[in-house]
């Protein structure tokens, strides 16, 4: 008999692969898609704006540090969050278009920055505190740039596990 023995599924079919032959690396498996491209078109929209009103609200909190709110305060506090709501739009859309260092740099820089405005806006216009603000602007680099770092390591690591090199998701 030197035959092969028959198996169940019969010929295969050229194009296909016998389900014997298929690995389960094969199968692509992405999460169930909930809402649908108007709400997901929406949400580009919506979170941006809604985290530069956040951040505008901080800036101008952390500016009037407990006083009165004036024109120059809400002025100061729609511009940042016109801003922030404006870099993070762009950063949503131009992101994934780029490479995963770039895009990991790109978020790096804007968080760096924001943070450090927002800190430097505590408690700056504090007339007693005039004379001790001498050391204010330094530690605001240093704590941005210790952020800055961190930020760095977090999102690379994210889209270095989840992104080819040339920025397209792997999974």
């Amino acid at each position: 008999m030197a035959q092969a023995a028959p198996t169940s599924g019969g010929m295969s079919r050229p194009g296909r692969t016998p389900v014997a032959e298929r690995r389960s690396s094969d199968v692509v498996r992405r999460p169930p898609d909930v809402f649908d491209a108007r709400t997901h078109a929406l949400g580009r929209l919506a979170v941006p704006v809604v985290l530069g009103l956040v951040y505008g609200y901080w800036v101008a909190a952390n500016e009037r540090v407990g006083g009165p709110v004036t024109g120059g305060n809400l002025l100061l506090g729609f511009l940042s969050a016109l801003v922030f709501a404006v870099l993070c739009a762009a950063l949503l859309v131009l992101g994934p278009r780029m490479r995963r260092e770039v895009h990991a740099l790109l978020w790096t820089a804007f968080v760096g920055c924001a943070f450090g405005f927002l800190y430097n806006q505590r408690g700056s216009f504090i007339p007693t505190q005039s004379a001790s603000q001498s050391g204010d602007l330094p530690r605001a680099v240093l704590i941005s740039l210790l952020v800055a770092a961190a930020t760095f390591a977090t999102f690379f690591y994210r889209y270095y596990t989840r992104e080819d090199a040339f920025g397209r998701r792997v999974r």
